[in-house]
């Protein structure tokens, strides 16, 4: 590899430093310890946020470290994705007298604290003697696991890629998510007795029937595939790349070096875009456009990660959608363009995107990365046998249970159909729920068979 790879390496760092020990105590005594706190209330997994701010400003990091894993078990990753300034943060009482507590960031100190020292934070519950199967090792499935193993559950977790932790490990960027700290985060799962089964994919490997004969119960967070197609013409060149992969090729070995000096062209404008698009610039693109088929206001990704891509350079087209993609010896070369206008509404709330007649025009690039959205696992989910919309799978929702009495989901395949996309700490929740459901439903099931 040339000296262009390490060169490049280092903008591939975290790009928010932590909070230096003077900066995490002060910022803890801004605290006011409100009693029954707004900021619990707007965390999905309630974290006790009071409490493990006043551990830090009492010196008790482990103590700190525990209250936010106890309650979040992907809690360090969560310092760093989640959007504090529309949960905790937009919650705190500060902000209308000065600035919010920098809830995040105290998080990320107290858990940054637990990896360098290696801290095990949580012990195996006593044996019971039942057995449970998690397809999938992302933030649902090893929140799930955890829960269980400390329930006394002998857990196995089939993941289908080399390592565990799911989007956390592989599809957020590393500048914003080291993969070492969900990789950390998997490691106090697996500490508690949980064994995880990598390089292991369910319907190939092992079929979803020897997994009901040999588990008293199955529960299916396996996320999402692989981004769609566009669905136009030129998609088969080179040089149209998935969003997912593009990341993911960044956090799993040398950098690809077929960016420096290109113009790259990222349809799409959530999150998984904005990664697409920085990493692109790090990866040395000398023009990076998202172009959207709506406006700022309909886009999906979260303020702080678009104000973060304007920093980095990338350049924004509203109001376009993609009509073909133009090659020359079956390389990408360009991209022909529709201007979009807005019109009624969709069933998200959001104004449709309509053509305007003969507004195409084309635009010269050289790579063209897809990150429209991810495709449900549809296969997966119909080899269990289990009701489904469009690869939504169906559950009670008080109880995570499918329309299969012993198969349950949790995450990312639970969540859509008009409604949002999950954030980590959520698919971090419904797991650890749907963990307890699984539990009341065994011991009502071994108390049954006892009568």
């Amino acid at each position: 590899m040339s000296v262009h790879t390490d060169e490049r390496r280092h903008l591939f760092e975290e790009a928010t430093p932590p909070l230096k020990p003077k900066e995490a105590l002060d910022e803890a005594n801004r605290c006011l310890y409100c009693y029954d706190a707004p900021c619990i209330k707007a965390c999905p997994t309630s974290i006790d946020i009071p409490s493990f701010i006043k551990k830090i400003a009492t010196g008790n990091l482990f103590g700190s470290a525990r209250t936010i894993m106890e309650a979040n078990p992907v809690g360090a990753s969560c310092a760093r994705v989640c959007p504090t300034e529309e949960l905790c943060e937009g919650a705190c009482v500060l902000n209308h007298a000065s600035k919010p507590i920098m809830i995040g960031l105290l998080q990320r100190h107290a858990t940054d604290w637990a990896i360098r020292n290696q801290a095990a934070l949580f012990q195996p519950g006593e044996k019971n003697g039942k057995t449970v199967a998690i397809v999938g090792a992302g933030p649902a499935g090893i929140s799930a696991a955890r829960e269980l193993a400390r329930l006394g559950y002998d857990v196995t977790v089939y993941e289908a890629k080399e390592k565990a932790g799911g989007l956390n490990t592989y599809g957020i960027v590393s500048f914003r998510l080291p993969q070492e700290v969900s990789l950390w985060e998997v490691e106090q799962v697996a500490s508690l007795g949980v064994r995880f089964l990598t390089n292991t994919r369910v319907g190939v490997d092992v079929q979803p029937e020897e997994l009901l004969q040999n588990y008293d119960a199955v529960l299916l967070a396996v996320g999402m595939g692989n981004v769609p197609q566009l669905g136009i013409e030129g998609e088969e060149l080179e040089g149209v790349l998935d969003a997912i992969t593009l990341v993911e090729e960044t956090k799993n070995g040398p950098l690809r070096e077929d960016f420096i000096g290109k113009k790259v062209a990222v349809i799409g404008a959530g999150n998984t875009a904005i990664d697409a698009a920085t990493c692109s610039k790090r990866l040395g693109a000398d023009q990076v456009q998202i172009l959207y088929r709506r406006t700022e206001k309909e886009m999906t990704a979260y303020p702080f990660e678009y104000e973060f891509a304007k920093q980095d350079g990338v350049e924004f087209r509203w109001l376009v959608a993609p009509k073909r993609i133009i090659g020359t010896d079956g390389r990408v070369t360009g991209i022909e363009l529709t201007r979009m206008k807005l019109g009624e509404a969709d069933e998200k709330g959001r104004r449709r995107p309509e053509p305007i007649s003969g507004s195409e025009y084309v635009v010269e690039v050289d790579f063209v990365v897809k990150a429209i959205g991810q495709e449900r696992l549809l296969p997966l989910i119909e080899s269990f046998g289990i009701g489904h919309s469009k690869g939504v799978i169906s559950i009670d929702p008080t109880t995570y249970r499918t329309t299969h009495p012993r198969i349950y989901a949790a995450g990312d395949v639970i969540f859509g159909g008009g409604g949002v996309d999950a954030m980590v700490v959520d698919a971090a929740n419904h797991g650890k729920r749907a963990a307890h459901a699984i539990h009341a439903a065994l011991v009502e099931k071994t108390a049954r068979e006892s009568d």
